[in-house]
């Protein structure tokens, strides 16, 4: 079994699995969810490779724990190698053909405490949204009575209240029973956003990784989370330098290289993480704001200040946030704790 390979196509209902072995095609079986879990702690030791999608960091682990090694292959990957239609069978040989590439690099898979904090943190982005767009639109309508909302007449809470209390602005007991409902369902969508914070900090303070992450310059609870699930633990990580983790994130130039003349551009504009690049580039501004209005302390301050003074704020904030990345990495691979070195005297 050493040298069998199986691929397995996962769905929401049944799991196809081809079995590659002695250079050909074994099996390419379809299985229910329970008979595939039956098969993995029944077969022996062998290379399991599942297409990242949905599910596949659970049925890796559960690989993992059968004793089999199992790894993550791209998607795109794998559509790319697929010779025939797109079906079951053709998807599962696809991934076996794809994991066979000579220096192939596989996807790093979360452990169930990474699942959990990104669950939180997906949570709270969309109530996030949920936010905006709820206080947007009773703004828009509110406006549609020429009431309008400024922090001088209280804000958004404050119009609301002075509607449902002025007896005389000819508005019916249904409609302020209507907006009353939505100013509530603002209300709890505020409060379950401080629920999430509060499930953040509490997880942050279990994890000794997370914590040490906070010692960064512009890392606050969500960078460090998302650090965390993003470089993940050394031997979980798919980057081999701190560099590469960096490029993967966006925060490197664009590089197009060909006939020996190198030439580098800006940022990617489009990344698969962006969000997460984003506010790592809001936390690094934040520092790099603060920094310019007083005197250095450290050495990456003093770096912060001459980087400023030659290219900007913006660009000083994307040059610190790729060197969080990086330092992060060091810190998760290797361990070690962050310190500022302070300013030679």
């Amino acid at each position: 079994m050493k040298n069998t390979i199986v691929g397995v196509d996962l769905a929401k209902d049944v799991i196809q699995v081809c079995v590659y072995a002695s250079k050909k095609v074994q099996s390419n079986t379809e299985m229910t969810h329970h008979e595939f879990l039956e098969w993995l702690f029944t077969s022996s030791s062998t290379t399991v490779v599942f297409e990242a999608c949905g599910t596949s960091n659970y049925w890796k682990q559960k690989a993992t724990e059968a004793g089999h090694a199992a790894h993550l292959i791209s998607a795109d990957l794998v559509s790319k190698i697929r010779q025939n239609q797109k079906t079951d069978k053709n998807d599962a040989l696809a991934i076996v053909q794809a994991s066979m590439l000579p220096d192939i690099s596989f996807i790093k898979g979360k452990t169930i405490e990474q699942q959990q904090l990104q669950t939180i943190l997906r949570l709270r982005e969309l109530s996030v949204k949920q936010k905006t767009a709820s206080g947007n639109q009773l703004k828009a309508l509110l406006l549609e009575f020429n009431i309008r909302v400024s922090a001088r007449n209280g804000g958004l809470g404050g119009v609301i209240e002075s509607v449902l209390e002025d007896a005389e602005n000819e508005f019916s007991a249904a409609f302020r029973e209507a907006l009353h409902t939505a100013w509530q369902h603002h209300l709890s969508i505020i409060k379950s956003i401080a629920i999430y914070d509060g499930c953040l900090e509490e997880l942050v303070e279990q994890h000794e990784d997370c914590k040490r992450l906070l010692k960064l310059e512009g890392v606050g609870v969500i960078n460090a989370v998302n650090l965390y699930i993003a470089l993940g633990c050394a031997d979980l990580g798919s980057f081999c330098k701190g560099k590469d983790a960096s490029a993967c994130i966006g925060l490197t130039p664009i590089q197009h290289t060909s006939g020996g003349k190198v030439k580098l551009g800006s940022i990617g504009r489009y990344v698969k993480n962006s969000l997460l690049r984003s506010q790592l580039i809001t936390g690094a501004m934040a520092v790099v704001a603060q920094v310019c209005k007083r005197t250095a302390v450290t050495s990456k301050e003093v770096w912060i200040q001459q980087l400023v003074a030659r290219r900007g704020k913006k660009i000083a904030a994307v040059a610190l946030a790729n060197k969080n990345v990086r330092t992060a990495f060091a810190m998760l691979t290797q361990g070690t704790e962050y310190k500022a070195d302070p300013v030679a005297v």
